[in-house]
């Protein structure tokens, strides 16, 4: 190999910009592997902008007996929570209890209940919800989060928009997460530990050749196609992962996907606390109801089969339907679906066990190498957004017998970009961003900080009025934090800032947002002229 295609080689070349490619992007360019990736569409523009948004250990799983998946992800809630204070924080959850609640039919708890009780005739008991609770507080080592407590409905805030029925609850707690934001600071990260990111960018083939993959790619912009060589490949292309192998690479493997839709609806605000609500739905199914965006009220999420990736996946009428008339049977006022203003959708793209119903297929991740072409591949299948930190560690171990002196895992406890000030600095952070800045509302100021953290600073850094950011395309929207995102965040169109960098999508209209589009087409090119990054020369 000459010296000239040993420099322009990399260790490692990632397929897929969400969470999962991005997180094992981070933590490779971490421990010196040289490390490209490649989005076909927007960083996070799949799966991982489609979540519940939460942190959280999955409650459910317990009646799966998925203790493992439940204890790492329980651990992950706070290791996360530390390393990106602004984007994540917690979030008390309360839990209804009435007796006509039901488990999924097929759950091995379920199931042995029945041989054991069989006169509850699938109704969860009262004794089983607070043991489940129970390992919630414990399997993790909390530390941080407050534990569970009995919560009398009767007279106070959390009883007063329910029905009448409901007198006890239970309230825990998790972590809410800004999804697509967390993945975009995850591709900052890499690029500032040398990786380079690609977005907009499709992997029209891969082949190996003499031991060394050679990667084709094609900027969706029509630009000419280039070839970037790589020691080893990653697999992470989520709903997409079992086409790159089929299609892209094409190996044969007996490895699949099982696709299921989750959807979510957002309706105007329904309560007036910042608590959200677990409810148990007569078919064993949960539902959440979260608290969003100030002035909104996040549903779902529903769990349906999705048979075709190509098929852009919808919150389907049905679905609508059934996510309101759920949550209306909880509320006293009950949710239409005319009161819906959003609905988004995303497919999760699960490891097919053989489990009977997309509720009941696992959430666990599976890591397979694959060396039958010639060089080593590594697919990742499944994995929640929770456990993606502990996902990228376990995929460089598997990477790791390719590249001899590997370093360790690193990524615990080190902050995300911004995410330098401790896990209860948001309001101290926010009220020194005011005294900095006047010229912005409260609002405004705590939205930067919950966005952006310590970078808003630098974000805003010589502005002394609020003319000094430039046209205001809405909902205080400025040229100046749009140029920011075009420079450090991979921004390219209007629909990458206003619904996965914010959701100002919410109280923009269709033409503050056209606007924005047109404006952003004619500033991407100069503003992202500047050369990229070096990429590190590897390890081989």
């Amino acid at each position: 190999m000459s010296q000239h295609e040993h420099q322009n080689m990399v260790d490692l070349f990632v397929i897929g910009g969400g969470i999962n490619g991005c997180g094992i992007a981070r933590d490779a360019a971490g421990r010196g592997f040289s490390v490209e990736l490649a989005e076909m569409h927007d960083l996070a523009s799949a799966t991982s902008s489609a979540s519940t948004k939460l942190f959280h250990g999955g409650l459910r799983y317990l009646e799966y007996w998925e203790v493992r998946l439940v204890r790492e992800a329980l651990i992950e809630r706070e290791t996360l929570l530390r390393a990106m204070p602004h984007i994540s924080w917690p979030m008390r959850f309360v839990l209804p209890y009435h007796p006509d609640m039901r488990f999924e039919g097929d759950t091995p708890t379920s199931k042995l209940l029945n041989v054991v009780m069989p006169w509850m005739k699938g109704r969860r008991p009262a004794w089983l919800i607070r043991l489940g609770l129970f390992m919630y507080d414990n399997l993790g080592g909390r530390k941080i989060l407050k534990g569970t407590t009995s919560l009398n409905l009767r007279g106070t805030p959390e009883g007063a928009p329910l029905q009448d029925r409901f007198e006890q609850a239970y309230e825990y707690s998790d972590c809410w997460i800004e999804d697509s934001r967390l993945v975009v600071l995850n591709a900052r990260d890499a690029e500032a530990r040398g990786a380079k990111i690609n977005v907009r960018t499709k992997v029209v083939s891969a082949e190996q050749k003499d031991g060394i993959w050679h990667i084709t790619l094609e900027a969706q912009d029509g630009g000419a196609q280039r070839v970037v060589r790589a020691r080893m490949l990653v697999n992470a292309g989520g709903p997409w992962v079992e086409d790159v192998i089929r299609n892209t690479v094409r190996i044969n493997s007996t490895e699949g996907v099982r696709l299921v839709r989750g959807s979510h609806i957002v309706v105007p605000k329904l309560y007036d606390h910042g608590k959200c609500y677990f409810f148990q739905g007569e078919d064993g199914r949960i539902i959440f109801t979260i608290p969003y965006e100030t002035d909104f009220t996040l549903i779902g999420t529903t769990d349906a089969e999705h048979k075709d990736v190509g098929t852009k996946p919808v919150c389907t009428p049905e679905e609508q339907s059934y996510l309101a008339n759920f949550a209306s049977n909880y509320f006293k006022k009950p949710v239409s679906t005319d009161d819906i203003i959003w609905t988004y959708s995303g497919v999760r793209p699960l490891y097919d066990d053989g489990a009977t119903s997309a509720t009941a297929a696992t959430r666990d991740y599976v890591l397979k190498v694959n060396e039958t072409a010639g060089a080593p591949m590594l697919n990742v299948f499944g994995g929640k957004i929770t456990t993606y930190r502990r996902l990228a560690e376990t995929a460089l171990e598997k990477i790791a017998p390719f590249f001899p002196d590997t370093e360790g895992p690193w990524t615990a406890g080190v902050p995300l970009p911004g995410g330098d000030f401790p896990v209860n600095g948001v309001a101290d952070l926010t009220a020194k961003l005011a005294a900095q800045f006047p010229f912005l509302t409260p609002a405004w100021a705590t939205r930067l900080i919950k966005a952006y953290g310590t970078d808003a600073f630098e974000m805003l850094k010589g502005a002394t009025s609020q003319t000094d950011l430039g046209q205001n395309f809405g909902s205080n929207l400025t040229a100046q934090e749009v140029l920011w995102l075009i420079k450090n965040e991979y921004a390219r169109k209007a629909d990458d800032v206003v619904w996965r960098r914010s959701k100002l999508g919410l109280r923009m209209t269709a033409q503050e947002i056209e606007m924005l589009d047109v404006w952003m087409v004619e500033n991407t090119v100069q503003t992202t002229g500047e050369p990229q990054p070096a990429l590190r020369k590897g390890r081989g």
